[in-house]
């Protein structure tokens, strides 16, 4: 399966997130992560990323009778290609959109479903604007998005910062003409 096939999947991008930061986690670890996600699940698509090279085993330790894998991702085989993405046919859009939503909503509610989640006290937001932009202007304003996260992109998890997933969606909803 290529790279893009597999990172178009509701669980699976979810995982990366859940390996985001640079953090070393074990299978048994990710399923705590995706509670909502069934043990077998979790097993299977961690398998498929660990076979394609997306996640990398950086120690195995015997447990209980069984070696237990502390799993890596490797940020740089998780970026679309920009040649893939612009090669992507309309389904394949309407696929990837779908598991990205459908990761979305599910990193929601398994927030939502957390003993003490407080959305006004974790500053939980989620609205919806219209801007009306030309393509230079929108350009400028997904260059200016791309420096602010990148200057925060490198945070390492420490003591007292905790992952905050964020997401980006811009498409063209009527006629550039109106």
């Amino acid at each position: 399966m290529d790279i893009l096939g597999l990172l178009l999947h509701p669980i699976r991008l979810r995982l990366v997130s859940a390996m985001s930061g640079g953090r070393t986690r074990t299978t048994s670890d990710l399923c705590a992560s995706l509670a909502d996600v069934p043990r077998t699940s979790v097993y299977r698509h961690v398998g498929l990323l660990a076979d394609a090279g997306l996640l990398e085993v950086v120690d195995e330790r015997p447990v209980r009778g069984v070696v237990e894998r502390h799993y890596r991702l490797r940020r740089e085989r998780t970026s679309i290609d920009p040649a893939a993405g612009a090669s992507m046919s309309l389904d394949e859009h309407r696929h990837g959109f779908a598991a990205a939503v459908a990761a979305l909503l599910a990193e929601f509610n398994a927030y939502l479903d957390r003993p003490g989640a407080d959305p006004f006290t974790d500053s939980v937001g989620y609205r919806q604007d219209t801007l009306w932009l030309n393509p230079d202007e929108l350009a400028d304003m997904i260059g200016e998005l791309r420096r602010v996260f990148a200057a925060r992109a490198g945070n390492a998890p420490t003591p007292g910062r905790g992952p905050h997933l964020m997401s980006a969606i811009f498409f063209p909803t009527g006629d550039k003409h109106e």
